[in-house]
């Protein structure tokens, strides 16, 4: 019997690219860097924990305090993004549902993104299923995303 996405996504992933490619068939775009860091966690209880950021962040100039993310910058948003929420798969549409009860991003909060899922040669790949507007041209967004096992937990 054929596994279900939900079954084959629990685990651990590290990011491997995240690209931005416009419909009009221009440049591929990386918002987060040529090498961006990332882990995305899937849970058998449904739930899940992204967290994305540009290699080469520059150190904060915030200190630590419990005003910091109001003091945080929008630029500063744009380099880290994480967020953290129940999920949901879909084996006839082939996506997952991730549903934002938090946010790094104040407007995603309480949102919910759908992703197209493809599993191919051991990754997993992630794909907006609407395109959106970034830098003023419609993109998709596609994540590609390594399973960590046991051989490459120090990644």
């Amino acid at each position: 019997m054929e596994k279900k996405i939900f079954e084959i996504l629990i685990g651990t992933w590290t990011l491997v690219e995240l690209i931005e490619v416009p419909l009009n068939g221009g440049e591929t775009i990386h918002p987060m860097g040529t090498e961006p860091k990332g882990i995305i966690i899937y849970n058998n209880d449904g739930y899940m924990s992204a967290q994305i950021m540009k290699s080469d962040r520059q150190k904060s100039k915030t200190k630590v305090s419990t005003d910091f993310l109001d003091k945080q910058d929008e630029s500063e948003s744009l380099a880290y993004l994480a967020y953290s929420g129940p999920f949901q798969t879909n084996d006839e549409k082939q996506t997952v549902s991730h549903t934002m009860f938090v946010s790094l991003l104040k407007n995603w909060r309480g949102q919910t993104h759908n992703r197209k899922v493809l599993f191919k040669n051991g990754l997993l790949h992630l794909e907006t299923e609407q395109p959106f507007l970034s830098n003023s041209q419609l993109v998709t967004h596609k994540l590609t995303w390594k399973r960590i096992t046991q051989s490459n937990k120090n990644i």
